[in-house]
């Protein structure tokens, strides 16, 4: 008796054990903006990836406040080391900022602050889909977007859509911050820039802006480094219609890039097993009516909960 009472209490103590150690399970979770983003942040979740729902009736979150525009267009969140979900937006059309907020929930925001990353550019015309990586190892964030300096880069720069290339400063506070630098220049137009880590290694996910010849398409490209050395691209991921705004994420083993059909005004999906071979699966998927260039995540159950619980509002 005594020697089956030792083994239930350590078959119990396993279980508890285990229970506090396993990963939390997790869902994803979606923000956008829609319109102009003069209305704010969005957010849809879903349990599998590809069925898509609106949250808190599919109403704002947070109202734009910084910049002469006060947009929120392109936002993009990641959970940082902190604790707290950052969030950077385009701000405007035409600014040399972008913007800034945080939260726990991501129902309660901090106040928006501005980010003068492009300010010291005179002529610098605008600071597009601003996204964030948050490196573990060096405990940093990687701020990145797409700005176009005229005169900056000749060749591109009468191909009709100007000589759009991807910058990044990095920060471990979002108080100071390093020196703006240039981080993908491969001779093209390139805008809507998004990196995951696959392996040892970093894949960007970007747009082709070319217009002469018309390109307006999603292509790959890889590096050894988080914040330099991304190649050459690939041929494009996506199909004749126009794409942008790709973000990307790895479920059961398939990454599926999410993308804007701007022109057609509905979303779309591609999907690979290797980051080479790619799948249109955009019949499989679907989003919220009027969904917008945005950014996908993985959440917690838990904090997925919070967001459902009508008793947050």
């Amino acid at each position: 008796m005594l020697k089956n009472l030792m083994l239930l209490f350590a078959f119990t103590l396993c279980l508890n054990t285990f229970a506090q150690t396993a990963p939390p399970k997790s869902a994803y979770l979606f923000c956008y903006f829609k319109g102009n983003g003069e209305d704010g942040l969005h957010l849809a979740y879903s349990n599998d990836g590809f069925t898509w729902k609106s949250l808190h009736g599919d109403s704002s979150y947070l109202k734009p406040a910084v910049g002469d525009d006060k947009l929120m267009r392109d936002p993009c969140i990641v959970k940082g080391g902190d604790g707290l979900f950052h969030m950077v937006w385009t701000v405007s059309w035409k600014e040399r900022g972008i913007g800034h907020a945080s939260s726990k929930d991501l129902i309660h925001w901090s106040t928006q602050e501005y980010i003068p990353v492009m300010e010291h550019e005179a002529t610098a015309k605008n600071c597009w889909a601003p996204e964030i990586f948050y490196d573990k190892p060096s405990k940093q964030y990687m701020l990145f977007w797409a700005t176009t300096i005229p005169g900056k880069f000749p060749k591109t720069d009468s191909m009709g859509d100007n000589n759009h290339r991807i910058y990044y400063v990095t920060t471990k506070d979002f108080k100071t911050y390093s020196k703006t630098q240039l981080l993908y220049d491969q001779g093209f137009n390139v805008i809507d820039a998004t990196i995951q880590k696959q392996g040892n290694k970093y894949v960007m996910f970007l747009k082709d802006e070319t217009k002469k010849p018309v390109q307006k398409n999603l292509r790959v490209a890889f590096s050894d480094n988080l914040i330099g050395g991304y190649g050459m691209p690939s041929a494009p991921i996506t199909g004749k219609y126009w794409a942008e705004g790709p973000t990307a994420i790895k479920i059961n083993n398939e990454w599926i890039v999410y993308f804007d059909k701007y022109i057609l005004h509905k979303y779309g999906a591609v999907s690979s097993p290797d980051l080479i071979n790619w799948t249109d699966i955009s019949d499989k998927v679907s989003f919220p009516a009027g969904t917008r260039h945005g950014t996908v995540l993985t959440v917690t159950e838990k904090e997925l909960a919070n967001l459902l619980s009508p008793y947050k509002y």
